[in-house]
């Protein structure tokens, strides 16, 4: 049998999924937690069953890519950039506390003050994919709450390609100038995307919305065309699909599309979160295992506090600060791929890679365990917190 076959190993993953997440469901545990645990279970770092997840990484990425069109797809541009001046000064200025945080810790524990740096700035995200993923679509997309968790998300995910861009580049030149380009390349994106939206894709639409197989199509391929567009620019894929999705807001059938992409959406995010299991390994210096477990633990109650904090100073109530401040509380897959970047570029040891992966993992599954055992989320075992 070839064990290498992508049609085994996507059997496996999706049957493997399904047996443990139903174990995980009848003992009332997050059903994301299973998709991670079969990620460890079948892959490298287990019984081996998937020995090169990298392909599957590739196409897991689909899913994130799908998540953040569907929640361009779900606001309106006046009311996005409404928000991004409410959140921004919060959102960097957390930022630079985690940042400052992580980075003690990391020197404390012996790393060296660049490695260090890196480490910080790895740990200042939260994860889009958690954060959006856990929360219900009706508070997302129609409640203050889940505006604001947007927003900060996607500043974040900025800062972070921003990152990752200036780790991957020529540091010889000005990074103001980078910066500088990499905005000006942002604009042209939104500029042609709504440009399109109203000359091509509104008349496409229209014309031909009673054929549900092809707004599914259009709408599909629309998305994939400003991600793989953004790439090609230096931008990240992400970024480019949620301002595909922001920029077809308008039209009167997004809603609908939004609905025919979701299950597609879920497929691809399982085999996200399998990779995520998949890419976890213990091959390192016990205390820096200790370490990476201890640091990923309290990471997530140490940013649930600076956030909650921070929104009262904002002026948002005690209650959407404390759901908030728990749902932003783990680290990012950002974080993961700033690793991958800085080893691939030798910054960063193998060892020390591996320590943000660790952390960040760990406090993926704090994280996750806190918010869908006390707060409403889609995948809650409790009938009274599971909502839509």
């Amino acid at each position: 049998m070839n064990l290498d076959s992508i049609i085994f190993q996507l059997s496996a993953i999706i049957i493997g999924a399904a047996v443990l997440g139903t174990m995980f469901l009848y003992a009332r545990q997050p059903i994301i937690i299973a998709y991670i645990a079969i990620g460890v279970i079948i892959g490298p770092s287990g019984f081996g069953l998937i020995k090169n997840t990298d392909h599957i990484e590739q196409i897991s990425h689909i899913g994130v890519i799908l998540l953040l069109f569907l929640i361009g797809l779900n606001l309106q541009p006046a009311r996005l950039m409404g928000l991004f001046r409410e959140t921004s000064l919060l959102t960097f200025s957390t930022s630079l506390i985690f940042f400052l945080v992580s980075m003690l810790f990391a020197i404390l524990i012996g790393l060296d003050l660049h490695s260090a740096v890196i480490f910080g700035a790895a740990m200042m995200f939260s994860s889009t994919v958690i954060g959006l993923k856990l929360i219900p679509t009706t508070t997302l997309h129609h409640k203050r709450t889940g505006e604001i968790m947007t927003s900060i998300l996607l500043l974040q995910d900025i800062l972070a390609i921003l990152f990752i861009l200036y780790l991957a580049g020529d540091k010889s030149g000005p990074v103001l100038l980078t910066f500088t380009f990499l905005i000006l390349k942002f604009v042209l994106i939104i500029i042609l995307s709504f440009a399109g939206v109203r000359f091509i894709m509104t008349p496409l639409l229209m014309r031909f919305d009673v054929i549900q197989e092809y707004t599914f199509l259009a709408t599909l391929a629309w998305c994939l065309l400003w991600a793989v567009g953004a790439h090609v620019l230096g931008l990240s894929y992400e970024l480019g699909a949620f301002v595909a999705g922001l920029s077809i807001a308008s039209c009167s059938v997004a809603l609908v599309i939004a609905e025919h992409l979701k299950p597609l959406r879920e497929f691809f995010l399982i085999l996200f979160f399998f990779a995520v299991g998949a890419g976890l390994s213990t091959d390192i210096e016990p205390w820096l295992l200790i370490a990476a477990m201890l640091f990923g633990m309290l990471l997530v109650p140490m940013k649930a506090w600076v956030f909650r904090r921070a929104f009262k100073w904002t002026g948002v109530s005690a209650s959407p600060s404390r759901e908030l401040a728990a749902r932003l509380g783990q680290s990012s897959e950002f974080s993961i791929l700033v690793a991958y970047t800085a080893l691939t570029m030798g910054l960063l040891s193998g060892e020390n890679a591996m320590l943000i992966q660790l952390s960040t993992i760990v406090s993926f599954v704090v994280s996750t365990y806190w918010v869908v055992l006390k707060y409403p989320t889609t995948i809650a075992g409790d009938d009274r917190l599971r909502q839509d």
